[in-house]
């Protein structure tokens, strides 16, 4: 029930931010009414429409949102670092956005040492993120250690999907 609030916040932002592009959204017609209610019913067409704009990022908003990392590391990896000064450069625009940065590693090692891992990948990626200009109020970094895998699979390629950062909006 906690993350319904969470959720509503996320497609709100979501709309508000599409709302404010600087692109213009191409104008679609209105929905068909009935003609015999006066009731206006919307399309299959529609309904994609607004799940189109409400899960596309927009100009203001970026869509990569995962940071990874080696083995057993929790440095930024270069390939993280565009990432991050997206990120960075949408927060400091954005002061009222939060976001909670999720530590996560892949399933080898134990739980207490993921966690730790996990929590320092977040925190190595907030600090950035607070270089960059984000301020420390809009971020909370967290650990899930390997409890919420990206990539199913125990090879190479689901480990290395799997040791990242996310960043999420609260």
């Amino acid at each position: 029930m906690r993350h319904i609030p969470a959720l509503a916040l996320v497609v709100a932002s979501s709309v508000l931010f599409a709302g404010c592009s600087s692109t213009k959204l191409e104008e679609k017609a209105a929905p068909q009414t009935e003609q015999s209610t006066g009731s206006t019913t919307p399309t299959q067409q529609d309904k994609h429409d607004v799940q189109t704009i409400v899960t596309q990022p927009t100009d203001n908003q970026t869509a990569d949102r995962s940071v990874y990392f080696d083995f057993d590391s929790y440095v930024v990896r270069d390939d993280g670092k565009p990432v991050i000064e997206a990120n960075a450069k949408y927060l400091s625009s954005h002061k009222n956005v939060q976001v909670l940065i999720q530590g996560n590693t892949d399933e080898r090692g134990g739980t207490e040492y993921n966690l730790a891992l996990g929590q320092k990948r977040a925190e190595a990626v907030r600090k950035s993120l607070a270089v960059l200009g984000a301020s420390d109020a809009q971020m909370e970094a967290v650990s899930f250690g390997k409890t919420k895998p990206k990539a199913a699979g125990h090879d190479e390629a689901a480990w290395a999907q799997n040791r990242r950062a996310d960043i999420v909006n609260k």
